[in-house]
Order: C-alpha cells, then sequence, then structure tokens
C-alpha cells in the first residue's frame, strides 16, 4: 500500500486550490490529471523580466518591463478593432493592444491616471512602442512579487500560462518532505540538493543553465527515477533467480530432424544463442531470457528451435505475437518443419470463435497440441496447457517491465522467451531488460544482400516510377510502404488509397492494397497474390501488414520516410534483399525537411548495421520516441534523458545492486526511504516482490 506520507502527491489536481474542473481538463491534457503529474511537468524555457529599457530604446521582440502612467483609453468603435490604453513615462510613449478587450476589467487594472508596471513582449508598429495583451499588469507595491525570472512550460490548446503556473505552485505547497534515500557520501559528492530542493528549483529556474539536463536539481531527479527503476529490476532479476523452476532437457533427436531439414545452415551467432537458451532451460532456476538480433538475422528459427526442445522434453510451447497477422505468419513459417518432425501446432487468436475454439481449447489441455501459436488471447483464464514448458514473446517492446512483473504475480512459473523486432541501444537495455538475460544475434544468414538505400525529396516521383518499371521488368516486386500515425485517421487512408490509384494508372492490376480496414480474408488473399506473383506492387499503410516474407521483392519505397524512425525503416528495408538479385529502398520526404529527419535518413543511407541505427536513433529522437515507445511497454521517463543521462545509469544500476546487498529487504532506514521512492515513481509492483520473496 502507498505511504502515507505520498497521499498528497497523488490526489487529483482538481483538489488543488484554483483548479475546477474546466481548467483541471485543460491541465490534465498537458501534464496529467494528479499532482504528481504536474510535479514531472518540469519548465522547458524561462522568461527574463529584468530587462527593463528606456522606452525609445526598448528593441521589437524582447521581453521587457516598464513603469508607466495610463493616460487614455481608447474603446474600439468595431469588435474587429483591439481596445488600446495609451501610457508613457519620463522616457516616451507606450501602447497596451487588447483584442476583445473588457471595458469595464481594463480600466479597473490600469485606470487613467494610475502608475502600474507592465510587463510583456516589445512590438514596433508604425513608429509606435506597444505591448499586445501583456502578460502583467501589476500596481508599484505589487511588483515586489512580480517573478523576474519566470519559467516556461509546454501548453496544449486552451491552455494559457496563468493557470498552469498556479496549479504547479499550489502542487508543489502540497509537496511533503520526503526521507533521503541516496547515500549521503554520493549526494555530497554530485552537489546535489535535497529531493524537495530539487523539486523546487527546478521549477525556480535561476538561468537558461538551470534548465539543462546537467544542472544538479535535474541530475538528482533523474538519478532518483533512474534508481527506481533499476531497483524494481533487480528486485525482479533476484525474484527470478530465486523462483524454483524446472529442468526443461531435450533429447535433442527433434532438433537434428528439423536442422536437416532447413535450407541453410545456422550462423554462428544463431548456435551460440541457441546453445545459451538451451543451457538455460535446463537449469532448475526459471529463464527469463531476451533475444535481440538485426533485421533477418533469424530470430524466428532459433525461437522455434528452443520451442522444439521444450516438446522434446514432453512439454508445451507458446508463441504469442503482437498482432494476428504476425501470428499467422509465425505459424506459416514454422509448421511445414514442426510437422516434418511430427510436432503439432495450431493457432489461437480473438477471432478464433465458437465449435472452432472449443476443440481447440480442448486438444490444448490434453497436450494434443504441442506448440500454440497466437496473440494476447492466449492468457485468457479459459486458456489452459496440459503441460506448458516455454513461452516465446515476439512483442517489439510491448513486453515491459511492469508486464513482466504482472507475469510473476499471476505465478506462471514457465519459461519465457522475448524476442524483439530490432536491436535494442545499450541504455534502453540497462533499463528495461536489465532483470534479463541476452542473447545476441549479431550476424546475417548467408544470402542476404545488401539493400541500397536511396534518399529523395516526393517531388522525383517520376524517377521512382521509372525506377520500379525497371525493377519489375528484371523480375522483382515492389513494396509501397505510405505512414500511418492512427488507424482512426481517415486522412491517412485516403493517402494511400490515392497513391494506389496513382500507382494503378501507371501498372493496372498488378497493384494491391493492403490496410487496417479491410476483411482478414481480403488481405489475406492480396498478400498472398502478392507472394504467388500475382501483383507486382503492394502498397501498405502499416509497418506490420509488410511482414510477410517475399524473396523476390527488391524494391521498397517509403513515402514520407521522415514521419518514420530509424529502426522502423531499417526493419522495412529489411524486407528486400531476401535473394540474390540486387535490391533497392527509396526512401522519399516531404519537403522540407527538418536538420534531425536529414540527419536520420542520412544515418540509414550510410549504414546497415541494426545496433548502430538504433544508437543512434536513441541519440536524435529520445527513449520516448524510439519505435513509438511512448506507447509500449519500455518506461516512461518524466525526469530522465537518455542517452544524456547514461552515466547516471551506470551508477544507478550499481546502486541498486549494492543497496540488496546491504538491505535485502529495504528494512533499514535507508530501505524504508527507497520503498517510498519506488511508490514515488510507480515503480511499487516491485516491493510485492520483497513480501514474496
Amino acid at each position: 500500500m502507498r505511504p502515507e506520507i505520498l497521499f498528497p502527491v497523488f490526489t487529483p489536481i482538481t483538489s488543488l486550490k484554483g483548479v475546477g474542473p474546466r481548467i483541471g481538463g485543460l491541465i490534465e491534457n498537458a501534464a496529467g490529471s494528479r499532482t504528481i503529474d504536474l510535479l514531472w511537468h518540469l519548465p522547458n524555457a524561462i522568461i527574463d523580466r529584468k530587462f527593463s529599457p528606456k522606452l525609445l530604446d526598448a528593441p521589437a521582440g524582447v521581453i521587457a518591463t516598464f513603469t508607466v502612467r495610463a493616460t487614455k483609453h481608447e474603446v474600439p468603435r468595431h469588435n474587429r478593432q483591439p481596445y488600446k490604453i495609451y501610457c508613457e513615462n519620463d522616457d516616451g510613449a507606450l501602447t497596451l493592444v487588447f483584442f476583445h478587450g473588457q471595458k469595464d476589467y481594463l480600466e479597473k487594472q490600469l485606470p487613467p491616471g494610475e502608475v502600474r508596471v507592465v510587463s510583456g513582449r516589445v512590438e514596433h508598429y508604425h513608429g509606435q512602442i506597444q505591448i499586445t495583451h501583456p502578460d502583467h499588469i501589476t500596481t508599484i507595491e505589487e511588483s515586489q512579487d512580480l517573478p523576474l525570472l519566470e519559467p516556461v512550460y509546454r501548453l496544449t490548446t486552451g491552455l494559457t500560462p496563468k493557470p498552469l503556473s498556479k496549479a504547479i505552485a499550489a502542487a508543489l505547497a502540497h509537496t511533503p518532505k520526503l526521507p533521503e534515500w541516496i547515500d549521503s557520501a554520493f549526494l555530497k559528492k554530485n552537489r546535489w540538493p535535497s529531493w524537495n530542493e530539487a523539486i523546487r528549483s527546478a521549477h525556480a529556474p535561476s538561468s537558461t543553465r538551470s534548465l539543462e539536463p546537467s544542472a544538479p536539481a535535474r541530475q538528482r531527479l533523474a538519478y532518483d527515477e533512474l534508481l527506481a527503476n533499476q531497483l524494481a529490476i533487480a528486485l525482479l532479476r533476484r525474484h527470478i533467480r530465486q523462483t524454483t523452476g524446472r529442468s526443461i532437457t531435450g533429447n535433442n533427436q527433434l532438433r537434428q530432424k528439423i536442422l536437416s531439414q532447413l535450407p541453410f545452415s545456422l550462423t554462428e551467432s544463431q548456435t551460440r544463442a541457441l546453445d545459451e537458451i538451451i543451457k538455460n532451460m535446463s537449469a532448475e532456476t526459471r529463464m527469463l531470457r531476451l533475444l535481440h538480433g538485426d533485421v533477418g538475422s533469424g530470430k524466428t528459427v532459433v525461437a522455434f528451435l528452443a520451442m522444439v526442445n521444450a516438446v522434446e522434453a514432453g512439454g508445451q510451447a507458446s508463441l504469442m505475437a503482437p498482432t494476428e497477422v504476425l501470428a499467422r505468419q509465425h505459424l506459416a513459417t514454422i509448421q511445414t518443419l514442426a510437422q516434418s518432425a511430427g510436432i503439432s501446432c495450431a493457432a489461437l487468436t480473438g477471432r478464433t470463435k465458437g465449435k472452432a475454439r472449443a476443440n481447440l481449447l480442448a486438444d490444448l489441455k490434453a497436450g494434443q497440441i504441442s506448440i500454440l501459436v497466437g496473440t494476447h488471447a492466449m492468457f485468457q483464464s479459459d486458456v489452459s496447457f496440459a503441460n506448458l514448458a516455454l513461452t516465446v514473446i515476439d512483442e517489439q517492446h510491448k513486453f515491459g517491465v511492469h508486464q513482466r512483473l504482472n507475469l510473476q504475480a499471476k505465478g506462471h512459473g514457465v519459461d519465457l522467451l522475448v524476442m524483439t523486432a530490432t536491436p535494442i541501444p545499450r541504455t534502453l537495455m540497462m533499463t528495461s531488460y536489465g532483470d534479463m538475460d541476452v542473447s545476441r544475434l549479431t550476424e546475417k544468414p548467408a544470402g542476404r544482400q545488401l539493400v541500397n538505400t536511396v534518399v529523395l525529396p516526393i517531388e522525383r516521383f517520376g524517377d521512382v516510377i521509372i525506377a520500379i518499371k525497371r525493377g519489375i521488368t528484371s523480375g522483382g516486386r515492389v513494396y509501397w510502404v505510405c505512414p500511418l500515425v492512427d488507424e482512426s485517421r481517415s486522412v491517412d487512408l485516403a493517402a494511400a488509397e490515392e497513391r494506389f490509384a496513382t500507382l494503378e494508372t501507371y501498372f493496372g492490376s498488378r497493384v494491391g492494397l493492403v490496410h487496417g480496414r479491410l476483411n482478414e480474408a481480403k488481405r489475406d488473399s492480396t498478400m498472398s497474390d502478392f507472394a504467388n506473383g500475382q501483383l507486382d506492387i503492394l502498397v501498405a499503410t502499416t509497418v506490420i501488414e509488410v511482414g510477410v516474407d517475399v524473396p523476390e521483392a527488391t524494391i521498397m519505397v517509403i513515402e514520407q520516410a521522415e514521419r518514420f524512425g530509424l529502426a522502423q525503416l531499417h526493419q522495412l528495408r529489411g524486407r528486400v534483399g531476401r535473394s540474390d538479385k540486387p535490391s533497392s529502398c527509396l526512401l522519399l520526404y516531404a519537403t522540407p525537411l527538418t536538420k534531425t529527419a536529414r540527419a536520420r535518413l542520412n544515418i540509414l543511407r550510410e549504414t546497415d548495421d541494426g545496433f548502430q541505427i538504433a544508437e543512434e536513433d536513441l541519440r536524435l529522437r529520445g527513449a520516448g520516441e524510439l519505435l513509438g515507445t511512448r506507447q509500449s511497454g519500455l518506461p516512461n521517463f518524466h525526469l530522465a534523458e537518455l542517452p544524456i543521462h547514461g552515466e547516471l545509469l551506470a551508477a544507478a544500476e550499481d546502486d541498486a545492486k549494492l543497496i540488496l546487498t546491504q538491505d535485502e529487504a529495504l528494512e533499514g532506514q535507508r530501505g524504508e526511504a527507497l520503498r517510498t521512492l519506488l511508490y514515488l515513481f510507480e515503480r511499487d509492483a516491485a516491493i510485492s516482490l520483497l513480501r514474496s520473496g
């Protein structure tokens, strides 16, 4: 249960003074619905109001503060005209401009003949000095409270700075003094403030340097968040190591039979990874392992052979994919090989209904199905295995630390192997998979071609058509990917349909279109037609729907490539170059291109190394945007910035290990403070492991 000391920061923002339902709704869109969300909503800039030049010397565009006397109010004759207040001092004249200004309110704010302190952005208009909608109008006495350095926060539509700043001030006033969880020597060495001082300082920056990730207050807060994350991971890892599993040891007969059927030999890294997994499964403790590697490095065959090992040992295995399309593709990939070894396979997805579902569940419970492939539907309560020994999860980062903690809480004692679509950067490996053993595939199977990558503006569409015609004439096939930001946005679908129609004018009926709104039968038949050569071009709206393996495909066109992440682009590029024919990836972008977007596309053009690409994607876009991870299982850091805080991450990792060595139950004075830290950053699922362990 959350400690009482934290109750004030987990209250709704509408409990704060001055935050009603309307303002609360606007603030929730920008920051969140709880007081803690306001604390994590740090400023990203500051306004310096100390600049107070003579009126005649005030440059346009700067924020400045003046002491002036109101001389005249000019009420507009028409609604389209602004309300103006003419002011002056010994240095010159100033006009204050208000659109839709209320006469009674403005006369009360700045009565004619009265002196006021005014602050806002200076404008030059027809030789006049003016400020439109001043930020502050105060009396001389009240100006003592005018913030000379004012934090600027990220806003959303309808929200203005004043109510957000007031709400954050109220949140800070409600923030309790928390016990210190950082070692005093480490705190002193880094010259960091206490947590309470740090959170207040972060919301009251004294200079632009105070906004930088290296500022002491921000470093301290980032370290706290990283320590909470790494401590949760360390607790999970320890719990797994202490969890009694069972030795899963196959006799290798079925594996050898399948290996003899493969049209290729395993690479050295595939063999090494498989050996690591088999050894891990044979141990008495439960396996929790990550299998990651470059696009096309052969993860699926390694995972399949691990499942065969479970079957050899008399158990069952399951393979869970994020979508039905991928689940059925996995089944198609492994079924032929499995049947050659006498292993029964089946698929269970959300679309498996009625009698077919009932029969499948009965066969599964009776042990007549050895390998089950499916989606999250496999986790439903009525799905029961006779003897589940291994679960493989192909989750593309969506099976995060929280999900693994929850899986532990449900008591699933099976071995677990998680596959990712692309390589994981080193820092994300520590924050997201530190509880897992890791197997890396560093080679690509023989026969994979290097894909020629070209970056082009969309204005060169005609050249792309010529290249496609040449590729098709040579016997190749073409993927054309249009970006899809949100499946509910018809504008994206319309763009794909428009591109499909345009390509039809060049290539006739040899063009197909797949998207999320097609029924399954139509989508499957279109992809099958493409795989069988009845279609030359497949237009698709999402990454996942191009998951079909078509060795004849030699050209990948990605439209508006700047809207994709580097790792996504690299994953798509891996769909071509799967035969001995030369292959190309054409990255089309809309002009003008931002500097960051151009840098991303150039990296993809310069290297085919997925590990390097993953690191660069993290550096350029940040952890939150990598592979669209804001909606995934990766940690949602509020204060830590990866890889900027990479050194802090390493220190937090070491600190977490040392903490559990010195106080494994977190029962001492610092241990109790660390429990508070876990609750503060909502990593408290790990605390249940202390109780159960």
